[in-house]
This record gives C-alpha cells, structure tokens and sequence, in this order.
C-alpha cells in the first residue's frame, strides 16, 4: 500500500537506528546457515569468547558453550537465573592444563572494555521448537540473543503495543529456549515502546524516557529516545551487569529490569557517594516517590557501591522494626545479585560487633534506637557508607532540644535532647551518608539537609504517575455521612487553627492525646454506628467486587479500631475470616483485645494473608502498622479515619497507588476532612522544578536572619538574666525557663490596651518560631552555645505556647472535634465523579444481554454508567478492529463522535447513555448480520469490505457477492505462509492472487477502483490476524 507506512517500514527504521546511530552490526536472518532449533548465533559466538577470554586455553571456552547450551532440568526462570548468573559474573569452567586439572571463568562479555564486543541487530530470527516462530529483531551480544524486539505496525488501529505484548508471550511458550537467554524484552509500535523482563506482566513493561538522565519533557517519549536511551553500547552493558536482578521468592520469584529514573538516580548517587567520600561526608538525598520502586533501587545503589567504592560496608538505617524487616526482606530476597547476604543487628552490642569483626564488606542492618548517647564511636572506619530510608523523620535532628514537662508535684523539669542523627554521627564519624525518601523533605527542613547534603535526583508523584510506575489517587469525601453538627465543627476548628498557627506538630498531637475529647466524640457508639454502616455500604456496592476487593481502613486510635472491628462483626457476623485488626500490644489491654490483636507469629500470618490475593482476609483495620513500607498491590480502597498530614499522610495514601493488572487508581474515602490536607501534601510532592528545593547556599543566606531574629529575641528579654540556663544543671535549666515565662508574661499586664498582635508575649511567640526556623536552615553553622541560647528561646516559646493556647490545661468540650471535618465543610469540596471500572465486567455479562444494559442505563451513577458502557463497547470494538475493518472503522468513528460531544458539553451523562445504548445494538445486529447471510465472522469481514461502497450492490446479486466471499477466504486460507508477514515479496504475491480473483468475477465496476483498496486492506488485516 503506497504512502502507508507498515510494520516492515518500521521494522527497517529500527534497523536503520541500531545500525546508524548506535553502531551495531546488522544481518538478515533468513541469510543466515544455521541450525534453526538453536537460538544462539553461533558464527559469533565463540570467536567473541576468544576475543574476551584470550589467556584460556580452547578446552574452557568448549566446556562454556557447552554450559551455555545444556541447561539442567528446571522451568524456563529457573534456567534464566542460571544464563544470567553466567552473564554478570562467569561461567565456571574446569580444564586440563598439562594434565593437571584446573577451574576458571570464561566471561561472555568484556564489561570493561565495550568495543572489545559483537553487537548485532538480526531481524527475522527464526527458531523451530514447539512449533515455528520468528522473531521481528532480536539482538545479540557476543552471539547471545540477549534482546527480543517485538514490533507492530503504527498505521493500523487493529495492532499495537499490547498485541506485542501477547506476541511475546506467544513466543515463550512456543520456542522456550531463545528466552532461556533474555534479558530485555521490547514491546513497540512507534507510539508506544516499552521494556520488561521474561516475567514482566504487561503492567510492569516501562519506557524509557531519556537518553542521558535529564527528565525534562518525558511525558511523551519518541521511540528512538527509548532505543539510544537503553541499548547505547556501554549503557546497555551496565545495564546487563548491574540493574537486572532477581527478587527470589519462592514461586513468587520475579525478574527485575530497573527503569529509567532508578538507573540515572543510581549513577547519580554512585557518584553524589564517591564525592562525598573524601569531602564531608553528605552523599545526598535520594527522593522517589512511595511505589515507584525506591527499595529496589537501594539494592541497585548497594550492588553498584561494591564495585564502585572497593568493597565498603554498608549499614541500612530505618526509624520502625516493621520497615526494618521489610527492607532487609528485599535485599535477602535479592541477595544472588548483591553476592552477599544481609545481616540484622540484634542490638546495640551486636551492631558493635558486626561493624568490627570486618574491614571491608558486609550489608548490615539496624533500627535508629540502637544508636544511644555514649562516648565511644562504634567504627571511626571511613569505608563505611549508611543508607538512611525515610530521610526526612522528626528523628534525624542534628541540634539540642530542651525538652521540658510537669511531674506529677506540678514542679517542671528538663532535659536536653540530643538530635539521632548526632547521636548517629558520633558514633560512625567517618562514615559517609545518604538519605532515601518517598516523600519530599519540607522546605523548611533543613536539618536532613545538614545530615544527607541535597537532592540528588527527584522522581515525584506526577511523573511516576505518567511512567505507569504507580497508579494515582483519587479522593472522596464521605465526612457528611456522619452527620456531625457543624456548630461542632467550628469550635474545634478556630482552637486547632490557633494551636497550628504557633505550635509545633508534636505539641498539637500530644494535646489531642492529652485531652482526649476527639476520642471521645469520634468514639461514640452513635459515630461508629454510623461510620460502620457507611463503610459497609460504599465498601459492598462499589469496591467489594474490584480487582482483589481488598480495603484497608485507618482507625483514629487502638480502641476505635476495636469498636470498628466489633460492630463490623456485628453487623456481617459471618466476616470473621474477612477482617482483621493489625495493631500493636499494649500492657493494659483488655483481655478480649489480646485474642483478636494476637502476636507477632499472628501479625506475620495476617500480613501474608492480606498480600495473597486469594486469601478470605479482605478488609485490614489499621492505626499505625502498615502505613509505611507494606506492600499490597492489589489494595485499591482506603477508608480513612483518622487525621493525618504532610508525609505521613503521602506515606499512608501510598498504600493503594501501587501498580496491579489493569488497577486504575486507588480510592482514599475521607470521613475527617483531610481534603486540605492532602491538598497541600499533593502540593508540595508534585512541585517539578528542583529550584523550588532550595539553593545548596540557602544556608548562608538564613545564617543572617538567623542573627538577626536571636538579636530581637535577646532585647525582649532585656532586664532578665537567663546565663543560668547555658551554665547551670537541669535544675537552674528549669526555673531559668519558668521565670523567662513569668517575665514575658509580666511584660503584657501593662499592654492591655494594644492589640494582641502586638503584646510583647505573642510578638515573642512570632520572633522566636522565625528563630527556630532560620536555625532549622543554618544550624551547621552556628556555635554550639549560641545553639543552647537558641534553644532556651524556643523552651520559652513552647512554654509560652501551652500557656495562651490551652495546650496544657484548658479541656476541650464534648461538642467540639478536630478542625479538619470542618475544613472539607467550609470549602465544599466534593468527590469528582469516583469512577469504578469493573475491568472484568465483560466476562461476568454479555454486552448483547437487553436486561444488563438497562440495569446500567437506570444506575444512579451517571458517570460510572458512562464509563462502564464505553469500556464495554470498546472491548468489542477492539475485537472487530483484529478482523474486520470495515464495521471497525465504523464503530469508532461512532463512540469516538459520542464521547467528543460528551466531554465537550453537547452531551448530558443520560444523552450519551442513549447514544453508547444505541451503538451497543448496532453492534449486536451486527453479530446476527452474519447467520443471516449464512457466513461466518470471518466470511462477513471480506463481505463487508467488498461491499463498503453502498452502490456495489445494485451491480451484483446478493449470492453473486457471497459467491465472491467464499471463493476469497477460501483462497487466502489455502495460500497462507508463514512469509507473508515477513517478506515483502510475499505480501506481493498474496496481493495478486486476490485482484486475480476480483479481476475474474469483474470486480470492482468500472469508476469504483478505490473498492480494491478496502478488500486488500481487509485481507492484509485477515494474514495479521492470522499470525497474532
């Protein structure tokens, strides 16, 4: 067809990229002598051993290819962990050298010295096994067919990246052994090019989306960015050797290819590390969002540092026991690759004595509470590199916190806090660190600063959304459904926006836990009675069926989370096995708690339950556990109860953004109005440019603020001499706070008559959090003493704070409940249009049964009315775009011009319902076409496209045109080759036979010439599908 550019054209421009651009050899396979039931090239394959190996001796490099082509029994995975093991490390080989016997390792690849190998692009690779099949491209090196590449054509609808998909693993069941040898496999139709592994589903196949690193503009990615950007010769071979593991798990073992943002992010902190070595010690801060694989891309960077740094030791902190045990899990699970295994330290003792008992190596393991206050470092060795994940916790503080409380005589004490990651310094201070995080570290966190350096790569939410490396989050209130007065609203409302406008997060949280009254009131029978009833309801008619049905629901606290679990049982008393609770001990439970929490053997069972898809265990009711770093890819809802911010709520919301099968996002359904919340999270996560992040110099320009804010807090306390609290023990420490307190307050009896905003107390207040903020960005460059002035300033303000905003003694009212509810009330904001598409919907119905499409068209929810039918039309549009062009073509202009009104508001929901209704029957008339006729599917294909032009018919009788039919599907299935797809010639030859038999029956009459086209369309489609 002249002007269309075919999969053969496409196939060449590739060939063409690989030969021009990237410098590979080039042969067509059907030139090449070989044995066709071995998928090796083995013209190169032992020239190139001999080129890589050239001290071994010919008897090695025999018993290799000998290795390389007889594999022990084992599944098809199993024999690719071997061939990979050989290709990143060696075969082992033994040979007799003067008759004494000797072992080595033949390399396949020459890592070092990239020109010192064969790359060759081979296009129809034939391989006979189960049956015959040729591959579009497929590329070796060294003679390995490393690569397969399976192409489809971009003109044609009926084909595209998915039908490769299946191609693809078409070929694995049908020829095994060329995939004995993977390691890439493409799947491209120009449009769409994307790379996974011989265990990839479709989901997990991912583009590449730059040439060198830079991520501007990677929403839409060219196709020669994706071949330049992996199989560039020396790239592609670091790729091969150090970004393709395997997560060993049983029989959930799986093989991982790492995507673009993990390599580019590795290389960066590799060399952020290197760097850092021999400077100060800040290898950076490493930020990829929840889900996108960030755990997996510190197996990476521990795997390339070996190599990189000589063998350093590498300790992996974490803040929890839960996310210490799922991050040690991971690299267990890949521990082949890492060719060591990772150890736990037990304790403090432990840790001490893994660090010492090695000079070099080891991957060891360790939660932040084994680091204490001592003044022994436990390793002063600069070969050691820690790993920090969730970089940016409260915990990682490099300065002194006074921190002080009332005992039980109403006296105040004090005493210093000393940040962890101090703490963690002292003990290894001639470490080199690296922060790893999920969320974005708050402009106005400086110390992760002070401890990691800054950003070294950044994948946020947005762009991991747009790779297809996480699903996104969508939101839905159902705050009204708890019918709580808004009057009550308010009252909380106005006192949490005091407290947040002064206070730290940890002073509003302690007061919640202090006072108790959120509990109260979001613990009611009544509140629960409804909540539960809500959950049941939205849970049962719209998320129960979706993919897995599992849900996860966030209590506000550990009895919540028990009434919750009772009155769900209650009301299901047959969803024992259904829902469970995951929560922590605690001394003075109740005894009837202990039971249902269970321990931690009980945990770990339900953690497994949850994760396997087939388990009864369905809903998980949570409080904290789970939040962070537990993984369920098939969780898509939710239910949260429970007021959260900042990262914690990023890390929380996480939980349901992971990639699964055809997953279309994940729903959070908010019952405490934590739309503003997230809102200003998304926000902040989102933001793409790295400005926006902070200069490396920030620090020296709030170095002078800094002074600046400590010289206007010195002169508010002029006429008051705190010296005793930068000398004097914890004691003088305390009544220096209490009495800077009472002087500031006394300051105010003779301001009465000003504004609040400008007593000389709340003016403190103000002055002395820009103070601490301007010292959060500079505190590396501050004097330990000016730190313990700046610290007293702060001491004062918190004091200060609990004082006038009832952070101590003032108790909340039974009325009054957290400000967030009435957030969401104030704003109105409102769930757009939750859409819930039942990817399965098609096999449970038929889209041709009348009493199906009248229960959609009557559903309440219009959208998802509109959403279901068009995912259902189109399903078996797609069918016919695979056989027969003609309706095909008509069907999609039809529910494309529907869906263009739709959307542009020519439109209503229950208008565009009628029109999808509509073309639903047309599309079941067309079945029934057909049987009328008395031809099949197939026959109806060519008899439509042989009569397309209305005007055909009144030249032919109707059995004069069926006549036509049969005789052309009869004649395309005696003449069908396995070459027709492949050569050109004999697609040419296919074209003459059929205008032969047109030509015969005096088809097409005269001045309708353009009708050929359509049928030879039709019939190049009928061959395509034919091999498909």
């Amino acid at each position: 067809m002249a002007g269309v550019f075919t999969e053969s054209n496409y196939e060449n421009a590739v060939l063409q990229l690989f030969t021009q651009i990237l410098g590979y050899s080039y042969a067509y396979g059907p030139d090449i002598e070989r044995d066709y039931h071995s998928p090796l090239y083995e013209d190169e394959l032992l020239p190139a051993l001999r080129a890589v190996n050239p001290a071994l001796p010919q008897a090695a490099l025999d018993d290799a290819v000998y290795k390389l082509k007889n594999f022990a029994s084992g599944s098809l995975l199993q024999k690719n962990m071997v061939f990979t093991d050989y290709l990143q490390n060696g075969v082992p080989v033994k040979f007799v050298v003067k008759g004494e016997e000797r072992a080595g390792l033949v390399y396949l690849v020459d890592y070092q010295r990239p020109e010192n190998n064969r790359f060759t692009a081979v296009n129809q690779w034939t391989v006979v096994e189960n049956s015959e099949k040729r591959a579009d491209v497929v590329l070796f090196v060294n003679g390995l067919p490393l690569v397969v590449v399976e192409l489809k054509s971009p003109s044609r609808e009926e084909t595209d990246a998915s039908a490769a998909y299946r191609q693809l693993r078409n070929y694995m069941h049908e020829i095994p052994s060329l995939f004995i040898y993977n390691q890439v496999c493409v799947m491209s139709d120009l449009t769409t090019s994307k790379a996974g592994t011989i265990t990839s589903g479709e989901d997990r196949f991912m583009e590449w989306k730059t040439k060198d690193g830079s991520y501007e503009n990677t929403q839409h990615t060219q196709f020669d960015t994706f071949f330049e950007g992996i199989f560039e010769k020396t790239r592609f071979l670091d790729i091969l050797r150090n970004f393709i593991c395997f997560n060993v798990d049983g029989a959930n073992t799986f093989k991982i290819l790492a995507g673009y943002h993990q390599y580019f992010a590795v290389k960066k902190a590799i060399e952020s590390t290197r760097h850092a070595t021999v400077t100060d010690g800040k290898g950076g801060v490493f930020w990829h969002t929840q889900g996108s694989g960030k755990s997996l891309s510190m197996v990476f960077y521990a795997h390339y540092l070996q190599k990189a740094l000589e063998s350093p030791t590498i300790v992996v902190i974490t803040d929890r026991n839960d996310l210490d045990n799922q991050l040690y899990g991971q690299f267990s699970r890949c521990r082949d690759f890492l060719r060591q295994t990772p150890q736990q330290a037990e304790s403090r003792q432990h840790l001490q004595e893994l660090l010492a008992g090695r000079q070099a190596n080891g991957i060891i393991f360790t939660t932040m509470q084994k680091f204490e206050e001592t003044g022994e470092p436990l390793s002063e060795r600069r070969n050691i590199v820690v790993m920090a994940d969730e970089a940016h916790r409260g915990q990682y503080g490099l300065t002194e916190r006074v921190v002080t409380r009332q005992n039980e005589k109403g006296e105040l004490e004090v005493r210093t806090s000393i940040g962890t990651a101090r703490i963690i310094r002292d003990s290894l201070p001639n470490a080199t660190y690296i922060g790893f995080t999920g969320t974005p570290i708050s402009a106005r966190d400086r110390s992760t600063r002070d401890v990691f350096g800054d950003y070294i790569d950044i994948y946020d939410m947005t762009r991991a959304v747009e790779d297809g490396a996480t699903r996104p989050v969508y939101y839905e209130s159902r705050v009204i459904h708890l019918k709580l007065d808004e009057n009550t609203l308010k009252l909380i409302d106005a006192e949490y926006d005091l407290m947040a406008e002064n206070a730290d997060p940890y002073v509003i949280e302690k007061s919640k836990k202090e006072l108790g009254q959120m509990e109260a009131i979001l613990g009611a029978d009544q509140t629960i009675a409804s909540l539960v009833d809500d959950i049941l309801d939205h849970y049962e008619n719209y998320r129960a069926h979706l993919l897995t049905g599992k849900a996860m629901i966030v209590a506000y606290s550990r009895p919540i989370a028990m009434k919750i679990y009772k009155r769900i049982l209650e009301l299901r008393p047959a969803w024992t096995e259904k829902v469970g609770v995951v929560m922590t001990q605690g001394n003075n439970d109740p005894e009837e708690w202990r039971e249902i929490i269970g321990n931690k053997a009980h945990k770990e069972e339900l953690a497994r339950k949850f994760k396997d898809n087939d388990s009864p265990l369905k809903i998980a009711i949570v409080v904290d556990m789970w939040l962070t770093g537990f993984d369920v890819p098939s969780l898509a809802t939710m239910y949260v109860y429970k007021p959260m911010a900042g990262h914690n709520l990023m890390q929380a919301i996480a939980r349901v953004n992971r990639v699964f099968r055809d997953k279309e996002g994940g729903l959070v359904v908010d019952y405490v109005g934590i739309a503003a919340a997230l809102k200003q999270a998304m926000n902040d996560y989102t933001v793409r440019d790295k400005k926006n992040y902070g200069d490396p110099d920030v620090g020296k320009a709030a170095y002078p603020k800094f002074l600046e804010k400590l010289e206007v807090c010195r002169d508010l306390f002029h006429g008051f001499d705190y010296t005793g609290f930068l000398t004097g023990d914890d004691l003088e420490k305390a009544r220096m706070i209490s009495g800077g307190v009472n002087f500031l307050l006394g300051q105010s009896v003779s301001e009465r008559s000003l504004p609040d905003s400008e007593k000389t107390q709340n003016v403190y207040i103000k002055e002395a959090l820009l103070l601490r903020q301007a010292l959060s960005l500079c505190s590396s460059m501050v004097d330990e003493r000016t730190r313990f002035e700046a610290a007293y300033f702060e001491a004062v303000r918190t004091m200060l704070v609990r004082l006038t905003t009832g952070g101590t003694g003032k108790k909340f009212t039974l009325p009054e409940v957290n400000q967030r509810i009435n957030e969401l009330l104030k704003h109105s904001i409102q769930s757009e249009g939750v859409i819930n598409l039942f990817s399965d919907v098609g096999t449970e119905f038929s889209l041709f049964d009348p009493k199906f499409l009248e229960e959609i068209a009557g559903m309440k929810e219009k959208n998802l009315a509109v959403e279901l039918l068009k995912k259902l039309i189109a399903e078996q549009v797609s069918i016919y775009r695979r056989t027969n062009l003609v309706k095909s073509e008509k069907f999609s202009e039809i529910i494309q011009s529907a869906m263009n009104r739709y959307l542009n508001g020519m439109l209503t929901n229950e208008e565009v319902i009628q029109e999808l209704l509509k073309l639903a029957k047309e599309i079941s008339n067309a079945h029934a076409e057909g049987e009328k006729l008395g031809l099949t599917a197939e026959e109806l294909a060519f008899y439509d496209a042989i009569t397309k032009p209305q005007a055909i018919k009144d030249f032919y009788e109707r059995d004069e045109l069926i006549a036509i039919t049969k005789e052309l599907t009869d004649l395309l299935r005696q003449n069908r080759t396995i070459d027709w797809q492949k050569k050109e010639s004999a697609r040419a030859g296919m074209r003459r036979l059929v205008k032969r038999l047109l030509k015969k029956h005096k088809y097409p009459p005269e001045g309708m010439e353009d009708a050929v086209q359509t049928v030879m369309s039709q019939c190049e489609m009928w061959t395509d599908a034919m091999e498909t």
